[in-house]
């Protein structure tokens, strides 16, 4: 007897989203295949823990293929997605035939827009991937080695001067951690600077920073970092980025080190969907998140514009992306693709940003409250959604370390050490 052809699941994207379908549908009966231009699914809260040293990248990210190892039916394949042919069925790869499918889920993320000034990117990268981190981490402790190295004072502080755009829960918490760094993990290491003077500056183009959350949160926010020494800009747009640093309005800031937290584009493989996109290249998608006219293919996390009450799109966080993942698993599951089925609601459990070593605002359950008993509820819930034991223990240990010693334990600097070893390779 013939042995029965199983339909073919294919989703695009081993983050939060597509991560979840996955790992619901692991004993389905679908012939499953999960596409990612990396190898690893990737912890995004904490990759500004990565950017300013306080955790390695192998602690908040984990290998798709030992993730999802253990499912018979699923295919893990590394390669970039190069557009999706919705007519014949199949997507194109960077290195591999085309491959066909009975479903498609796309979960493609997002990456850092600059609102058409794309030439800031060079000057200020964004903070996106696990190389994003890796840049932002060796751009702020190699411009400590720098200052240290500088005969003038004005020329060290334009070294020491650091710039996060953006208000929002990132921008705000990498503020935090860069001033952290600055008053206690580079006190007495170097003996021409002191790292105290450094400066650090959050840009916000609203009259305040988290502008999501609410205002007494975003108050609170803004008066933990100044205790900081943080000094917060807001209601003021950036008009140009370059070398010499960053002009918010009329006022130059001078800076080597500016980090971009101020906006996000979805990716351009979903233009070749065909479907209704919203200006930040976003699919619209329909109440059960699959595309009009092809009940097929669905659409979830930071690719989706999903509506809700009000008729403002959901935001791109984790929570959003896990909670449509296991809905559109739900779906699949139970053979209702087609269907007339629930449309897709976001329980929003709350929103928090932590502010340095041991505070945070927190919005959960709808309550609001601050200090160190919001760190804690921060704290606990990050690691709680990490994927694999072995990444909470080892962020856990490196916590506890932080928060003893105020050090910081992934302080490597690579890129000094790359350079001298190209530079003997090419004298010999």
């Amino acid at each position: 007897m013939a042995k029965k052809l199983r339909k073919r699941l294919v989703i695009i994207g081993a983050g939060f989203g597509g991560l979840n379908v996955a790992l619901r549908l692991a004993r389905a009966d679908y012939d499953i295949v999960v596409v990612d231009r990396t190898n690893h699914h990737l912890f995004q809260p904490l990759l500004y823990q990565v950017a300013t040293a306080a955790l390695a990248p192998e602690d908040i990210a984990s290998p798709v293929r030992k993730i999802l190892r253990e499912h018979e039916n699923t295919l893990v394949l590394m390669s970039e997605v190069l557009r999706v042919d919705v007519e014949a069925r199949e997507i194109h790869l960077h290195n591999h035939a085309p491959l066909a499918y009975d479903l498609l889920v796309v979960a493609t993320g997002a990456r850092h827009s600059y609102f058409g000034k794309n030439e800031w990117e060079k000057f200020a990268p964004g903070l996106k991937t696990l190389d994003d981190a890796l840049t932002i981490r060796e751009n702020i402790l190699v411009s400590f080695e720098h200052a240290e190295l500088c005969d003038s004072h004005s020329q060290a502080q334009t070294f020491m001067n650091f710039v996060v755009i953006g208000g929002g829960p990132t921008g705000v918490e990498l503020a935090g951690v860069i001033a952290e760094i600055a008053n206690h993990a580079m006190l007495k290491n170097f003996k021409r600077i002191d790292s105290r003077n450094a400066r650090v500056y959050i840009v916000e183009g609203a009259d305040r920073l988290l502008p999501t959350m609410p205002p007494e949160l975003g108050k609170r926010a803004q008066s933990d970092l100044e205790r900081l020494g943080v000094e917060a800009i807001t209601g003021k747009m950036v008009t140009e980025i370059n070398a010499e640093g960053v002009l918010v309005g009329e006022r130059l800031i001078r800076s080597t080190n500016i980090i971009w937290a101020a906006g996000n584009q979805a990716s351009p493989v979903l233009r070749t969907l065909g479907a209704q996109m919203d200006r930040q290249g976003r699919v619209v998608v329909e109440p059960n998140l699959s595309i009009a006219n092809h009940p097929e293919i669905f659409v979830i996390g930071d690719a989706a514009h999903c509506k809700t009450k009000d008729g403002a799109p959901l935001p791109g966080v984790a929570p959003v992306a896990i909670q449509q993942g296991r809905y559109v698993a739900k779906i699949i599951g139970e053979n209702l693709v087609g269907k007339q089925t629930r449309p897709f609601k976001y329980r929003d459990n709350g929103t928090m940003a932590t502010i340095g070593r041991s505070r945070a605002v927190a919005q959960v359950f709808g309550m609001k409250y601050d200090g160190f008993l919001a760190w804690c509820t921060w704290s606990m819930i990050h690691l709680m959604y990490l994927t694999l034991y072995k990444n909470r223990a080892r962020v856990l240990i490196e916590w506890m370390y932080g928060y003893i010693t105020g050090q910081r334990g992934a302080r490597l600097i690579r890129r000094a050490s790359e350079e001298e070893s190209t530079k003997s390779r090419r004298a010999s």
